[in-house]
Order: structure tokens, then C-alpha cells, then sequence
């Protein structure tokens, strides 16, 4: 297996699915977007500034009762060109675009989406289990972006330096469970525990990680900021 590969921190005139992007600054980066005809949608509160021409509409969440319930939103905010549009999240890290051909998909940590072409189907799912053993809790939610109605890219923010594997058929990883940032569509992720002696009379503690099997990408971040703690927006985990 091939060691994970540290990701570029800026990019310049990149292009896929009709439009142009840049990532700009070191620490906390900037996601600009030239939308042209195109639309993106994000997460109200990581708009950092647009042109007056662009204008702001809202997308309608499938599955609107499930998401409220789980502390979402019915709605995300829709950018609609022609002008720029530039986004950001308040945290030091990196921004990675993940360019997705009709019918490919990523499954993403929860609070770490920053956009995403219109054309991008979104829907979450509850992962139980892991933060049980970690955090006392049921689960974690993990977003799920598939490019159903042609190709397209989905942005998302990872805290500190990010590194990308793209393991093999058969390939395995384990990965710290708050280390990880996203994950191709068929790479399978599963949760495993080791038990830790501490000695003949002493207790016993526990290491838990998660452990991914390819063919896919696995996106690796450095840092790990609990939502609870990090999520400027009120959201806190359920």
C-alpha cells in the first residue's frame, strides 16, 4: 500500500463541470468560485463574500423531518451565476475538491462540507456505534454526495493538514476515527477495538480506530474539532 499523500494547499484556474475554482491563503483557506451559468449549493454560514450579481436562492433538503430531527436543516443556500463567490470555514486547515463523474460518490464527515455543484445529489446517514465507544454517544452523521445527473465537484474543508491514500482492491488502512475526512463510495469503513493490559493486577484500556478496505480514496485530516465544540452554527450532535 502506498503511504497517504499530502494534498496541494492552493489551486489556481482549476476547472471541472462548467465552471472555475481557486483555493487561496495558508492557514485559513478561501474557496472561490467563478459560477459563470453554473449554481453551487453550501451551508448558510460559510458564505465569506460574492459579487452583487450573484444572486442567493434556497434548495430544498430531501428527507427534510429526518435532518430537523437529527439537528439539520430542511433547506441548504443556493449561489446562482453569473459572478464569484468565495466561502470559508473558521478553522485552520485545507480545502480539497473532489471532482465526481456521473454516477461516482464520497461520503464525508459531518460539518466538513463547503460546497458543491447543483447537479450533486445530498443525503446523510446516521453511522452508529463508533462514537458510542468514543464520546458516550448513538453514532455520527456522515454526508453523502452522489453525482447522479452528470459530473461535478464537492468541497470540503479538513481541519489541519490533509493526506489522501487511494487504496487497492482488497487494501486496508486503520485510521484514527476523528482522523478521517472522506471516503470513496465503495471503500468500506468498520469500526474495530483492541484491548490494552496494563499490567498482572492493573485494568485493561481500550484502542479503538476505524478500518477502511478499498478500491478508493481515504482523506486523512491532522486535526479533529468535535461539533460540539466547533460548530459555529448551534448544531450539536445528537
Amino acid at each position: 500500500m502506498d503511504i497517504p499523500k499530502e494534498v496541494p494547499t492552493s489551486i489556481t484556474d482549476e476547472s471541472w463541470a462548467g465552471l472555475t475554482y481557486h483555493v487561496r491563503g495558508a492557514i485559513v483557506p478561501e474557496l472561490q468560485i467563478d459560477l459563470q451559468d453554473a449554481k453551487v449549493f453550501f451551508e448558510h454560514h460559510v458564505l465569506l463574500w460574492k459579487q452583487v450579481d450573484v444572486k442567493i436562492e434556497l434548495r430544498k433538503m430531501s428527507g427534510g423531518v429526518k435532518r430537523k430531527i437529527a439537528g439539520g436543516d430542511f433547506f441548504v443556500t443556493k449561489g446562482v451565476g453569473p459572478g464569484r463567490i468565495a466561502f470559508s470555514r473558521d478553522s485552520p486547515g485545507q480545502v480539497l475538491p473532489i471532482h465526481l463523474e456521473k454516477g461516482d460518490g464520497i461520503d464525508v464527515r459531518e460539518h466538513q462540507f463547503l460546497a458543491a455543484t447543483d447537479n450533486i445529489d445530498f443525503t446523510f446517514e446516521r453511522v452508529k456505534g463508533v462514537r458510542n465507544m468514543l464520546w458516550g454517544g448513538s453514532g455520527f452523521f456522515m454526508d453523502k454526495f452522489r453525482a447522479k445527473d452528470g459530473d461535478g465537484v464537492v468541497w470540503v474543508h479538513g481541519h489541519g493538514n490533509v493526506f489522501v491514500v487511494d487504496l487497492a482492491q482488497g487494501e486496508e488502512i486503520d485510521v484514527e476515527p476523528g482522523a478521517w475526512l472522506y471516503k470513496d463510495l465503495h471503500v468500506k469503513m468498520d469500526a474495530h477495538t483492541a484491548g490494552l493490559k496494563t499490567g498482572l493486577f492493573g485494568g485493561g484500556e481500550k484502542l479503538t480506530w476505524n478500518r477502511f478496505k478499498g478500491p478508493g480514496r481515504v482523506a486523512i485530516q491532522t486535526m479533529y474539532i468535535n461539533p460540539v465544540e466547533g460548530d459555529l452554527t448551534g448544531n450539536q450532535d445528537a
